[in-house]
């Protein structure tokens, strides 16, 4: 039962990221001209509303993080939220931990960026305030979180173990013969 909640929980945040990626976090790699002015403003009073100059001004590396998360996570996200909503599929556990490490690491620098940069407040302002920085956390955090207990979901659940019953029954069927 606990494990099905996780489960919907992995599906929920892999298919929204989707749509996240797609019309919010991309802008900062694609052409202006892609994306309907409604996006765009999406994206300008988030920047404002949360002091999160990242993404309409994006420094290089984090351009970088975004050319990885559009190159090899955007892909997956559908085969992760199709796994996780399907439930129990062994063969997500490696392409999971893989992911999961992936973002975990790429998360560790943007919040400490958050916390440690001192942003300009001009033309884009970021966090001044410790209040602040606590706030762009709070937002970026689950993007961390989410994946660190997906990554301790695939190394302990049995249901996710790489000796599947049948591998199990099959080795000792092997052992018996010899």
């Amino acid at each position: 039962m606990a494990l099905r909640v996780l489960e919907i929980i992995f599906f929920l945040y892999f298919a929204s990221h989707i749509p996240i990626t797609l019309f919010i976090d991309l802008q900062a790699l694609l052409p202006d001209v892609i994306y309907p002015q409604q996006l765009k403003d999406l994206l300008r009073w988030y920047a404002a509303e949360f002091k999160d100059p990242m993404v309409v001004d994006p420094p290089e590396w984090f351009k970088s993080f975004v050319f990885c998360e559009a190159l090899l996570q955007t892909p997956f996200f559908p085969v992760a939220a199709f796994a996780f909503l399907k439930g129990s599929c062994k063969w997500i556990r490696i392409p999971a931990i893989i992911y999961s490490t992936h973002v975990a690491t790429t998360l560790i620098p943007i919040l400490g960026h958050i916390l440690f940069y001192k942003f300009p407040v001009e033309p884009h302002p970021g966090p001044q305030t410790m209040q602040e920085r606590w706030l762009l956390i709070s937002i970026y955090a689950p993007y961390l979180l989410v994946p660190l207990l997906l990554l301790l979901t695939m190394l302990t659940s049995s249901t996710y173990s790489p000796a599947s019953r049948s591998g199990s029954a099959s080795a000792s069927k092997s052992k018996k013969k010899k």
